[in-house]
């Protein structure tokens, strides 16, 4: 997670990480305690000693992640170093009382994923007040339009913009709806939650308190081996990279020298190159493009271990989902705030691409015999712009 072969993976690491997937585990096991203390068996001074001691415990993640591995996830040893801070072996043996890991380890997971879902929809609603600038300012602006590589009909950059936009609202509204339905996770060893039932008159009850407790869904029942919830993530997530997947191509053919219609802003000195200097390469678009080539197979992982996830609770399908939806919302939050970056520092050549629509008008006005001004054949476009901002403002 160092970033040294992921340049810009630095935009999101502290949302990921194996110290934010460690305080998110903590935040499970202080929910819990707090919910049973809300509704079962633990009274509400000893629920907040605990807690008390619970935040305050000294975590090593680089000794927990080792410790892992003798019993295939972190909980096991997150929850002793969690119970050795508690200075009441009764209160201590309450710590966990009553989950499974899993149940932990998917919580944290929602958690971690709705911190990045937020930043990700900032970024989008970020990216999306600059593309309605560039959708307004060039709604009428004509270049030439493209289909299969080729000359079509004429164009306006505000719809080039625009069509942006909508894939970017489109996107936001996944993210948002995704960030608003997060489950907790809650079942114990096998779903039936057993063991809470003995600690709580209404297990049920105290599964809607620990949903609260972290301000997320009650899902009617645990999801042990449905895995919906990751999944949907997993696919709001592969929406955003394919949304700035397009602006990111777009630029890059636009920039081309010989096309020059657009090009990347030049903040901070981005898109130097190391050997020619006359060079100013398109360095946002081209790590955009690489997190959208990248991003659809790890979405495709969480669907392929969603359909192995066996039995009342899974082998092996649910330990590929950890490290596959981590880089995952790594990768579009890092793509996400670039995209917002590039758009919002996005130059555009109008004197070009209307150089390039006189010096094309015959194949560009085909349609309609090859006469008259580009500008009289563009129809709705203009009409289009325009619905997309609204939907923008609205």
């Amino acid at each position: 997670m160092s970033g040294l072969l992921e340049p810009g993976a630095h935009r999101g690491t502290e949302l990921t990480d194996d110290d934010a997937v460690a305080g998110a585990l903590r935040r499970v096991e202080i929910a819990w305690v707090r919910a049973l203390a809300a509704t079962g068996d633990l009274n509400a001074g000893e629920a907040e000693r605990i807690a008390r001691a619970l935040t305050v415990a000294r975590l090593d993640v680089g000794e927990l992640a080792r410790e892992a591995e003798s019993s295939g996830n972190p909980v096991v040893p997150l929850v002793a170093a969690l119970r050795r801070a508690v200075d009441d072996e009764r209160l201590a043996r309450a710590v966990h009382r009553g989950l499974t890991s899993q149940d932990v380890l998917d919580t944290a997971l929602m958690l971690v994923a709705g911190s990045a879902l937020r930043r990700i929809g900032g970024d989008l609603t970020t990216a999306a007040g600059h593309l309605a600038a560039l959708a307004a300012r060039h709604r009428d602006d004509v270049m030439p339009g493209r289909t299969l590589t080729q000359h079509a009909v004429p164009v306006t950059f505000g719809l080039v913009a625009a069509q942006w936009l909508a894939g970017v609202l489109d996107a936001r509204d996944a993210v948002a709806a995704r960030a608003s339905a997060l489950p907790v996770q809650c079942g114990g060893a096998a779903g039936t939650l057993s063991l809470t039932g003995e600690l709580a008159a209404d297990p049920i009850a105290t599964a809607r308190a620990f949903a609260g407790e972290l301000d997320l869904q009650w899902p009617s029942l645990p999801w042990h081996t449905r895995r919906r919830p990751i999944t949907d993530v997993g696919d709001a997530l592969v929406g955003v990279c394919d949304a700035a997947g397009v602006i990111a191509t777009d630029v890059t053919v636009l920039g081309r020298p010989e096309i020059g219609e657009v090009r990347e802003g030049t903040a901070g000195g981005r898109g130097g190159s190391s050997t020619m200097p006359h060079k100013r390469n398109p360095v946002l678009s081209v790590l955009i493009r690489g997190a959208a080539l990248q991003a659809p197979q790890l979405g495709a992982t969480l669907h392929l271990a969603a359909a192995q996830a066996v039995d009342q609770r899974p082998d092996g399908a649910w330990h590929a989902e950890w490290p596959t939806l981590r880089r995952l919302l790594n990768l579009t939050a890092t793509g996400a705030s670039q995209a917002a970056d590039l758009v919002g520092g996005l130059e555009v050549d109008v004197a070009a691409m209307r150089a390039h629509v006189d010096a094309a008008a015959d194949e560009l006005l085909a349609e309609r015999g090859g006469t008259g001004d580009p500008g009289d054949y563009l129809g709705a476009a203009g009409r289009f712009v325009d619905a997309v901002l609204d939907r923008h403002r609205g």
